[in-house]
């Protein structure tokens, strides 16, 4: 292979392209300069065109009016408005009837009227609007009247409750120790009588063991007509077995009376501990009825909270409704009835 050859090959060729890029490179450059230079001369012909239009048109403007014609009264715009209209009332003289100008069932006042019902309409629509808002405003009040309404009356029920439970448990308490000062009266009433009446026994046991008609004293149914003679109803000759059987009776009878006497000490006995049964069971019902009251007003309080949320969700979504359906539906109703 010829190096040499072949370098002078390729150095050669790098020049053709060189020069061959230097020449597009400058065909390039003139062609930029060219469309420079046609867009100069585009927008200089532009701006001689605009120039010369204005020119003419200020020219038109200044020397050829069209009111300097002698035919722009048959092309002049304003001369429908320039000219007097063909009727101007319904009182017009020159609306004669064979002018053709006055018929049945006309009316000037169209377009007054139809301003002055939309006019109408709209201030309707704004009066409503106002009055949707009022509306609104008064639910609102009254529902906020009545959450405090409902709220006071709960919290004077709550009162009247915990006043009601203080009068009971103050009723409890004076019940209770009128109970405790009443037994305590009648232990001391029962006591008091059974001293003063076992007192009056032992007086009576006294006077009878010591008088005459126990002691058998044989004087006493001595006669004053002589010791001979006895007085029957004072006369004391009994025999030994009736003493005893007598003696014996007078025994039952205090052993009775003494069984009588303890019968007696367990009613009273039996009486007491039924009282303190009753004041407990009286107590344990008061804590259970306390009990059932403080559910209740839970599920009480429970149930207000569930109403008064339902409440707050209806008015919500009946305002949601209200502002969504209103005023399409009533401005084409009202339109609809101000136009019949």
């Amino acid at each position: 292979v010829d190096k040499d050859a072949l370098d002078t090959q390729v150095k050669d060729r790098k020049i053709q392209e060189a020069a061959e890029k230097a020449r597009n490179e400058e065909l390039a450059n003139e062609m930029k300069q060219n469309d420079k230079i046609m867009c100069m001369l585009e927008e200089r012909q532009k701006n001689d065109i605009r120039n010369i239009n204005k020119a003419i048109n200020e020219f038109q403007k200044n020397f050829q009016k069209p009111e300097t014609r002698r035919e722009f009264d048959l092309s002049d715009p304003q001369a429908l408005k320039k000219d007097k209209p063909a009727r101007l009332s319904d009182n017009d003289p020159r609306c004669t009837v064979s002018g053709l100008q006055k018929f049945m069932g006309e009316d000037l006042n169209y377009d007054q009227r139809m301003k002055f019902q939309k006019e109408q309409l709209r201030e309707w629509s704004l009066q409503q609007q106002r009055e949707w808002k009022n509306a609104l405003a008064d639910q609102k009040f009254a529902d906020d009247l009545y959450d405090k309404n409902r709220i006071e009356l709960d919290q004077k029920i709550m009162e009247q409750q915990r006043k009601e439970e203080e009068n009971r448990r103050a009723v409890c308490a004076a019940t209770k120790d009128f109970n405790r000062t009443q037994a305590a009266e009648l232990a001391d009433r029962k006591k008091m009588e059974k001293r003063q009446k076992m007192k009056d026994d032992m007086d009576e046991i006294s006077s009878l063991l010591q008088g005459d008609l126990l002691s058998e004293n044989p004087e006493q149914a001595v006669s004053s007509f002589g010791r001979h003679r006895v007085i029957t109803d004072r006369w004391k000759g009994m025999s030994r077995d009736q003493l005893m059987a007598i003696r014996y009776s007078q025994q039952q009878q205090v052993l009775e009376k003494l069984r009588l006497k303890e019968e007696e000490r367990q009613r009273d006995a039996e009486w007491d501990r039924q009282s303190i049964q009753a004041a407990r069971a009286q107590l344990v019902l008061e804590r259970h009825q306390q009990r059932q009251n403080q559910e209740r007003r839970r599920a009480l309080d429970n149930i207000n909270a569930e109403l008064s949320q339902e409440q707050k969700s209806k008015n919500i979504y009946l305002k949601e409704e209200a502002y969504s359906n209103f005023p399409t539906s009533q401005y084409y109703a009202q339109f609809n009835t101000t136009s019949r």
